[in-house]
């Protein structure tokens, strides 16, 4: 199927209508300027991991962000390597993790970042022998 440019450009208006969120087919309000004291967080905890959800919604320019920190037990892995549409970024607080991108493994501890894009396969790992705590930005389609 080939189009026109004129049928081409009739679709770009689409593409500036906000995304809807709910059951009414509203847009969904932006996140609010905020701050989220580190005590306020509650924690869920898995068999390798402990999670604190930090903020989840919408940017006022209209991009999907979501906010976690999570703890790995050393040795733990949250998840099999994946990959997904949102891009996300790594801040490591404490520990070496051991982030794989598209196979290829970097070391990275304390004040270090790693960053995925969208759709590159990764995973990340605790490789030291304390546990491992990072923060995890995910930014795009589906990290809201």
């Amino acid at each position: 199927m080939s189009l026109t440019r004129r049928e081409l450009c009739s679709l770009f208006p689409a593409l500036l209508v906000p995304a809807l969120d709910d059951a009414q087919g509203s847009p969904a309000a932006p996140l609010p300027s905020a701050t989220f004291p580190f005590e306020k967080l509650s924690a869920k905890k898995s068999e390798a991991a402990e999670f604190r959800a930090v903020l989840k919604g919408r940017l006022t320019t209209g991009e999907s962000l979501e906010v976690h920190e999570t703890t790995l037990a050393p040795g733990a892995m949250p998840h099999p390597p994946h990959h997904h549409a949102h891009s996300e970024m790594w801040l490591v607080r404490e520990g070496t993790v051991e982030l794989t991108i598209n196979r290829a493994a970097s070391r990275i501890g304390p004040g270090s970042v790693g960053f995925v894009r969208s759709n590159d396969e990764h995973g990340i790992k605790n490789v030291g022998p304390n546990p491992a705590t990072y923060f995890v930005v995910a930014v795009g389609p589906g990290s809201a």
